[in-house]
């Protein structure tokens, strides 16, 4: 008889309540690292989004592919072991930076899309279907984003005056919440403080939002969405990359 792999502390919390905090993921000498590299690359693509309250890069390591080792560390590994320990793949990497005093804020929403290489209608549980600038995005079954785990690597500190994260904590555990009664779920929302250096964890379905900047600090997170789910052979992830 095989026996299961025991659930991690850090694991339970996740999928009790479809967060945890990391308070130190990367070292300030691997941050500095992270940031040359962004900072060094050219902003030619339309990937690169910038504007005075955004600076946004979609297809992150696609675009920069030399900020693929400065991540792949060993405390990163060992994290997506604990999380999951048969294995996993990274869907999807973003940059996004949010100036000091921006007035970019995010409503309460919850993260249903995901990046594929092509528009396959007709697949069970797949739909709806989005494609805007060369890029196709869908809504899979919800089992695709219960298995799936976000990890937002902090590149400064953040708190409420930046733009830290808010989440209802549990609401992951409802599926998808329709639009029209979402506002009913916030009452219980919590702001999630996250160091440089540290790592904010979250399940896709678990309701978070985000204020406006009122403070000096920037908030610059890399984004990075790996799951163990695997996706009909009519798919592919846009930005899979086996780890």
């Amino acid at each position: 008889m095989t026996t299961a792999p025991a659930t991690s502390a850090l694991a339970s919390q996740l999928a009790t309540t479809g967060h945890a905090t990391v308070p130190q993921l990367c070292t300030a000498a691997e941050v500095a690292a992270l940031l040359h590299c962004i900072e060094a690359a050219p902003a030619a693509s339309p990937n690169f989004r910038r504007s005075q309250d955004l600076f946004a890069i979609r297809n992150l390591l696609g675009e920069i592919p030399a900020l693929w080792p400065s991540l792949d560390t060993p405390a990163l590994r060992s994290l997506l072991d604990e999380l999951f320990p048969e294995g996993c793949h990274l869907t999807k990497a973003i940059y996004f930076d949010k100036p000091a005093g921006s007035n970019w804020l995010v409503a309460w929403h919850q993260d249903l899309m995901i990046n594929v290489d092509r528009r396959a209608d007709g697949l069970p549980g797949f739909g709806p279907w989005t494609a805007k600038a060369g890029w196709v995005a869908v809504q899979p079954p919800v089992a695709v984003l219960e298995n799936t785990v976000t990890i937002r690597l902090h590149l400064d500190d953040c708190d409420a005056t930046n733009g830290a994260l808010k989440v209802v904590p549990g609401s992951h555990l409802g599926g998808v919440v329709p639009a029209e009664t979402i506002a009913a779920h916030t009452a219980m929302a919590t702001v999630c403080a996250v160091p440089a250096g540290g790592a904010m964890l979250m399940k896709p379905l678990l309701l978070h939002a985000s204020n406006r900047s009122t403070g000096t600090q920037p908030r610059r997170v890399v984004h990075l969405e790996f799951s163990v789910a695997e996706l009909p052979e009519a798919l592919v992830w846009r930005e899979r990359r086996e780890l």
